[in-house]
């Protein structure tokens, strides 16, 4: 869509207005936050959020950073580790400001700390509640949250892979979301049986919504 939007919560507003007009259902959002890649985007988890996860391989680099991590008592490691990756419990607080940027290999993610995820949990859970995305969007600042809700387009003739895509602080590329700090975008995707048909281009054109280029979809 060529619609401008300036915050994460006037994108999230924009995507359930088009659902509730132009769907007959939507499934529960299927959020993605994904890695912390930036230097904002560390200082901020820092300040705001109290546990990460972290994973990493052995890498001899990586070493003298986890040692510096136990020396300061704020990791802890899962249970059997790999012999050739590790993945742990980070507590966070700007205390670990000085340790940016993370070493090559070690990644660094929020998606199980409330309100992205359940910290008692080992993989991120794929569907939440309406409610749940908006304490998500509320707490993201400079984080990329994207977020799709599977659905069935009134008027066309089927849903397989019809959907709505949010992108905050990325955008929709080829095939996939790419962090893009700023911006914030709604994708919609008619499915690829229906996209490219008269059907299809009909519906689109009927929308009376402005839209940008077409990307290749998923």
């Amino acid at each position: 869509m060529l619609e401008p939007f300036s915050d994460a919560s006037s994108a999230l507003t924009r995507a359930r207005a088009i659902m509730r007009d132009l769907t007959d259902w939507t499934a529960l959002p299927w959020p993605t936050l994904e890695e912390i890649t930036t230097a904002e985007q560390y200082a901020y988890a820092l300040r705001t959020f109290d546990t990460a996860r972290m994973a990493g391989d052995w890498e001899p680099g990586v070493m003298p950073f986890l040692g510096e991590l136990r020396r300061r008592g704020v990791i802890t490691f899962d249970e059997g580790p790999s012999k050739t990756w590790f993945t742990a419990d980070l507590r966070i607080s700007p205390d670990l400001a000085d340790l940016w940027p993370l070493p090559e290999g070690v990644d660094l993610g929020l998606d199980l700390t409330p309100p992205f995820g359940s910290p008692g949990g080992r993989e991120p859970e794929d569907t939440c509640t309406e409610e749940e995305l908006d304490q998500m969007v509320a707490a993201l600042g400079p984080l990329t949250l994207n977020a799709r809700w599977d659905c069935a387009w009134r008027g066309l003739p089927e849903s397989k892979d019809c959907a709505v895509q949010l992108c905050l602080n990325s955008v929709w590329v080829s095939q996939h979301t790419e962090p893009s700090p700023g911006e914030f975008g709604v994708w919609i995707s008619l499915g690829p049986r229906v996209a490219w048909t008269p059907a299809g281009e009909t519906w689109l054109h009927d929308l009376g919504i402005p839209l940008g280029e077409p990307q290749t979809g998923w």
